[in-house]
């Protein structure tokens, strides 16, 4: 079942507090443990879609996307440009990341550096809402 994962920017030194208006609206196959799950994103990977927003830019959008290498053999990355990998951000273990509210993931940006996002909002798709 696919979930929208909404996530904000968790305390960085630019932000103590951490910030609502940076973060990513994620929709990912989540399993019954709370991991990604590689399998039915493969089924589902058209509607994998990502938003990052951020205060004072346009909204980006992307496709959440699972490629092999990295360690354990694979690695998640959110892919705004299929035609260039220049763009690609990926998310640090974010095959082995508990999917949860209150929980943190770090996202490294085209910029090279890891931010944390904190996990605000967790909320199951039915399959109309996600192919819109």
């Amino acid at each position: 079942m696919l979930q929208r994962i909404t996530l904000h920017l968790g305390r960085t030194a630019a932000h103590p507090e951490g910030s609502a208006r940076d973060g990513y609206d994620i929709i990912a196959p989540v399993d019954a443990e709370g991991h990604l799950d590689a399998a039915a994103w493969r089924s589902e990977r058209e509607r994998c879609r990502v938003r990052r927003f951020r205060a004072g830019e346009p909204d980006r959008h992307g496709w959440l996307v699972h490629r092999s290498g990295g360690a354990g053999g694979a690695h998640w990355q959110i892919d705004y440009d299929d035609a260039s990998s220049d763009d690609d951000e990926s998310a640090f273990k974010l095959d082995r990341h508990r999917i949860a509210v209150g929980e943190y993931l770090s996202i490294r940006g085209a910029d090279e550096a890891f931010e944390p996002f904190r996990i605000v909002a967790i909320h199951t798709l039915t399959k109309a809402a996600a192919a819109g």
